[in-house]
């Protein structure tokens, strides 16, 4: 007799008796002691407030043991080159399998990564034409805009000893030479860099880190090419060129022999050659204000060099292929017949093919791999897990749904189905109730965030969970009601012939003093709207999706600005510098070094994180801790949460209205249980994008713009972010909000939505007008869900 569901489970197998993920005592970040069992091999969603633990459970507990179980099977040589996992904070976890965590996290944003590069379609391309090509430009190498073709004469020496002299050798690669594989090149505005009317000595240079008397002057000045002390404008054609353009040359410099550049290239190489993105603010503002980027005119942008550009198969070059929608350059590869390459074609065709089934058929091959939206990124990852023959896998996915339109919701839910059926288990951290109603098993954390989270406050199926009396089940089946007299508009924004990426010469007005929403199927042309043509324009605030970036030593207080006038006040209280009240600074705990805790090394086995006990983790010296604010010192401040330190800085001695101000707006996202000295690394990603929000609520501007502000946000947040965007707009702000959210539709306005379709499917403007005239006339995909929405209407459950 065979083991099977209904048999007794005292008969079957013990190897079918493990079908659970045991956690007993958890106590990663705010977790208080959670236990629980997850079955295996079924789909399990975990839901909650913002902060309530979900991510510290499913990814800092139970993802991360599981990878870090996984390296411990390495030899030591191969630990020893691999990232150091920490050991969760947990009691017991047994039966975990192999965790394939698919998160938020933007893919890289280097200048020459695309996404043909992250996913190796473009691997698959260059070895097709490498093959096929006519006239054939090389190997695979020679159609890389990564590999500069080189020439070199020497000596070879073979791996046996070999040794051959080469003349002219040639090392193939399809690198543009001109823009250097970047398909743009940069076009810098001399004024900006220097102010001909003063000398070297007086600051005549105007690039940032550039100072009078400092070195990088003195690099000038004396290296015997210019006179420091004579205007720039009086210089002769020799001295501007060796200022702005002379090219590395060895000169003896303050007694040194140093190598000797002009000033355009040293902007080019230390500025210019990085991510934008990574630079510090300052340099970035500079950048912006003296740089401008065009279309590389040799390559007219496709970064290759014009052997690869040449080179095609039926008409088609490999730049061409890139170019082509996903969904087009699929078919194109299909219709190619050539035995000789069949196992090549085969595999290109089941790569992009998988674009196509997750919904990514719109893009391109040659789309910068930092311009796609996190939900276009989640599911790129997800890619190479498509189709993959492993089973018994635990797949762990963080809010796949994010930058989904409810349209394409269904797909994602169908993808995460599908590999719960192929026997594996699948943990999805989740707020949408779409994704809720199609899990085998709920797992409900709170009750609260922050300290009032980190408790299991339901476990069992979605029906027990709308019965139940927890916060998600009270939320479920919440919908917001359609605007019945909608804010009249102000004046408008003209956007005309509006046509980055796919967008068809689009016209459409953004009214002013309204909650404008901006919505669309994924890959409509939303964010190439509003960020082509409405975000740079001044009186315009742009909150986008852009991660924040920080370390364990940053945290809400020193990103918001707040630590400024916090530690100004502690300085006027006590008489001394603020630079005592930093942990970063003077005041820093000499133990530490201001980070709480002392770390130790072990090489490849885990290291060890123990509180400091000099200062008790409190990252101050003990001198400092003597000076008190408000009867507070520094770091009972920093451990407050931020409705506390609201209170705390709004009245009495510690009275401190810059603070407050701040304090407020974190308040005002929703917030207020954040512990203000919290690091930024414990942060979900939801927090991080409030956090963001309220930070960018401090800038003067009329407008507005928002880009998916629900990202991350339990269904009972979303009025608090509501109630939010309707005080900007009732305080005389206009709002332009990027949304798929349909309660941030049915709250709107102003609707603006794109489509039909993606890619070149989209780029239209299809419908504008008030929610109530879409859901009326459901003449788009969008009017018809959310007509859905507001019509009640329940979220049908999956079959299991």
């Amino acid at each position: 007799m065979t083991d099977g569901p209904d048999r007794h489970p005292a008969d079957r197998h013990p190897a079918d008796r493990h079908d659970t993920i045991r956690v007993q005592g958890a106590r990663e970040n705010n977790l208080r002691d959670v236990s629980l069992s997850i079955p295996k091999r079924r789909l399990t969603v975990f839901t909650g407030v913002s902060g309530s633990g979900k991510s510290s459970l499913v990814f800092e507990t139970i993802a991360a043991e599981s990878q870090r179980m996984i390296n411990e099977t390495y030899s030591a040589f191969v630990q020893g080159m691999m990232p150091s996992l920490a050991r969760p904070d947990v009691d017991v976890l047994e039966g975990l399998t192999t965790a394939i965590v698919v998160g938020q996290e933007r893919l890289g944003a280097d200048p020459r990564s695309t996404l043909g590069t992250v996913t190796d379609a473009n691997a698959l391309l260059r070895l097709l034409f490498s093959r096929l090509g006519t006239p054939p430009a090389g190997p695979a190498v020679a159609y890389s805009f990564n590999v500069p073709a080189r020439t070199a004469s020497g000596v070879m020496t073979s791996a046996t000893g070999e040794k051959q002299i080469v003349r002219e050798a040639v090392y193939h690669g399809g690198m543009c030479p001109t823009c250097e594989g970047r398909g743009r090149v940069s076009d810098i505005d001399l004024t900006q860099l220097v102010d001909e009317d003063r000398s070297l000595n007086e600051g005549a240079i105007l690039v940032p880190g550039y100072k009078a008397g400092g070195w990088s002057v003195r690099f000038f000045t004396e290296s015997g090419l210019l006179d420091g002390d004579k205007p720039v404008r009086d210089y002769t054609d020799t001295e501007r060129h060796d200022l702005l353009f002379r090219d590395a040359t060895k000169r003896k410099i303050g007694g040194a022999n140093l190598t000797y550049e002009g000033l355009v290239p040293q902007v080019r190489r230390s500025m210019l050659s990085k991510d934008r993105d990574a630079l510090q603010p300052h340099l970035r503002a500079f950048v912006d204000r003296a740089v401008t980027f065009v279309t590389c005119p040799d390559c007219d942008g496709t970064r290759l060099a014009p052997a690869a550009r040449a080179s095609k198969i039926a008409g088609v070059s490999i730049a061409d292929a890139c170019a082509m929608q996903v969904s087009d350059l699929a078919q194109w590869v299909r219709d190619l017949d050539e035995p000789s390459v069949a196992p090549l074609l085969s595999s290109l065709q089941h790569l992009l093919d998988k674009f196509v089934e997750i919904g990514l058929g719109y893009l391109t091959l040659d789309r910068p791999s930092g311009t796609l939206s996190g939900g276009e990124a989640q599911r790129t990852k997800l890619i190479s897990h498509l189709g993959s023959a492993l089973t018994d896998v635990t797949y762990v996915f963080d809010e796949p749904t994010i930058g989904l339109h409810p349209h394409d919701v269904q797909r994602m839910n169908d993808l995460l189905l599908q590999l719960r059926d192929k026997g594996n288990t699948v943990l999805v951290v989740e707020h949408k109730p779409e994704t809720i109603a199609i899990a085998d098993h709920v797992v409900d954390l709170g009750p609260g965030a922050g300290t009032q989270g980190g408790t299991v406050c339901f476990e069992g199926t979605v029906e027990q969970l709308r019965a139940s009396d927890t916060l998600t089940g009270r939320h479920l089946g919440d919908r917001v009601a359609l605007k019945t007299e909608p804010r009249t508009p102000t004046g408008v924004i003209e956007i005309r012939g509006a046509s980055t990426h796919n967008l068809r010469d689009v016209d459409v007005d953004i009214p002013l003093g309204v909650l404008c929403v901006v919505t669309g199927v994924a890959g409509s042309g939303k964010s190439s709207l509003v960020h082509g043509s409405l975000a740079g324009r001044d009186d315009v605030v742009v909150v986008d999706q852009g991660a924040i970036k920080g370390s364990r030593r940053s945290n809400p207080a020193t990103y918001t600005g707040l630590l400024d006038p916090v530690r100004k006040a502690f300085a006027r209280a006590n008489g001394v510098k603020p630079a005592l009240f930093s942990a970063n600074s003077e005041g820093a705990c000499p133990t530490c070094n201001g980070a709480g805790v002392i770390y130790t090394q072990l090489g490849f086995m885990d290291t060890v994180t123990t509180v400091c006990e000099d200062c008790a983790g409190k990252r101050f010296q003990a001198a400092v801790l003597e000076y008190r604010l408000g009867g507070k010192d520094i770091a009972e401040v920093l451990d407050m949460s931020v409705a506390q330190a609201v209170e705390f800085f709004g009245d009495g001695p510690a009275r401190t209205l810059a603070a407050h101000t701040i304090l407020s707006r974190l308040a005002d996202v929703g917030l207020g249980y954040l512990t203000i000295g919290q690091p930024l690394t414990t942060l979900s990603g939801g927090e991080r994008q409030r956090l963001k929000l309220a930070t960018h609520l401090g800038e003067p501007g009329g407008v507005y713009v928002l880009d998916e502000p629900t990202a991350g946000l339990h269904l009972a947040d979303v009025d608090t972010l509501l109630r939010l965007l309707d005080r900007l707009v009732d305080s005389g702000k206009s709002v332009v909000v990027i949304e798929h959210h349909q309660a941030v539709m049915a709250h709107a306005d102003w609707l603006i939505d794109l489509g039909p379709g993606a890619g070149h499917d989209g780029g239209r403007v299809v419908f504008q007008g008030t929610p109530a005239e879409a859901v009326a006339t459901r003449s788009t995909v969008t009017g018809e869900h959310l007509a859905r929405y507001v019509g009640a209407e329940e979220v049908a459950t999956a079959p299991a």
